[in-house]
């Protein structure tokens, strides 16, 4: 970061700073824009909705869809059943977010993880005004926190003490491995399926096989992915010496010409890449810059 971007509430989160953001998240829905389902070649909700659940066999009525006939029911009974469904009450509503080393920098606005944390709270309040569970994990660089969705206030309430209880002075040794492998593993081990999934990341260290457990993951979940980026990494200065603060030590980037377009337009490439994943797998893709109104960005 900047040496002169010291203000405390641009870099760490608050317990009240998260709990103050459950009456604005009840203006909030998790529907909010179409998108193409490949299967129908029509448009669908932003997402594919709760889920149907088994309710009872009736009788077959004419113009019932021959699809959901109780062959089992059929078969003791002797007389053609109907399955009926019923919506689902709830549905499990799962947030990742990072908060590894990459997320504790911004040269506008707030931290990436500043960001993260108020997006993530966002989320699960909204998911407790809607009646659904709330689960979570937390990916470090070293290690996971899975929390098990659960319902009500407290267990949102124990998500947000989860989010402020990180502690980048001694929480973050960073050793350069930024793959998220290992962490989409263990998220595709504890997401139910029709689970709502929300990953809030700036996605470093996304290969090829972390890409392919994303998409299994998009098979039997609903997937949201917020791309956090700051503006510098968008747009990198053409030319000068430019002094960043980096555990309590400055940091002099010296910028040209040639660096800065070569920066940029990795940037750019990822960005279109990760874009262009999540429309192949049928999963949403919101950028956020770190400028950005969180409330506003969850609204588009």
């Amino acid at each position: 970061m900047p040496a002169s971007f010291v203000y405390s509430e641009y870099t760490t989160v608050s317990l009240k700073m998260l709990v103050d953001l459950a009456r604005p998240a009840a203006g909030l829905t998790f529907h909010k824009r179409a998108i193409r389902a490949k299967q129908s070649g029509g448009y669908i909700s932003r997402f594919k909705g709760r889920g149907m659940e088994f309710d009872e066999a009736r009788l077959y009525q004419a113009g019932d869809d021959i699809r959901s006939i109780d062959w089992r029911v059929t078969a003791r009974t002797g007389k053609t059943h109907t399955k009926i469904f019923r919506e689902e009450r709830e549905r499990p509503v799962f947030i990742s977010v990072d908060c590894r080393a990459t997320m504790q920098f911004a040269t506008r606005g707030v931290f990436k993880s500043v960001l993260a944390a108020k997006l993530a709270a966002l989320l699960a309040w909204t998911a407790h005004h809607h009646g659904d569970r709330i689960g979570g994990q937390l990916f470090f660089d070293e290690n996971c926190h899975e929390l098990k969705p659960q319902n009500g206030k407290q267990a949102v309430l124990h998500f947000l003490n989860a989010l402020v209880k990180i502690n980048p002075s001694n929480s973050f040794k960073h050793d350069g491995d930024e793959d998220l492998e290992p962490v989409l593993n263990r998220l595709l081990h504890h997401v139910r399926p029709s689970s709502l999934v929300y990953i809030i990341s700036d996605f470093r260290g996304l290969t090829a096989q972390a890409e392919i457990l994303l998409a299994k993951l998009a098979k039997h979940c609903d997937v949201v992915l917020m791309f956090i980026y700051d503006e510098l990494e968008q747009h990198l200065p053409v030319s000068g010496q430019y002094r960043f603060t980096q555990n309590g030590q400055d940091v002099i980037l010296d910028a040209n010409v040639k660096k800065s377009l070569d920066y940029q337009q990795h940037f750019l490439a990822k960005q279109t890449h990760l874009q262009d994943l999540a429309k192949q797998r049928n999963m949403i893709f919101i950028p956020v810059n770190t400028q950005a109104d969180p409330l506003a960005s969850l609204k588009i």
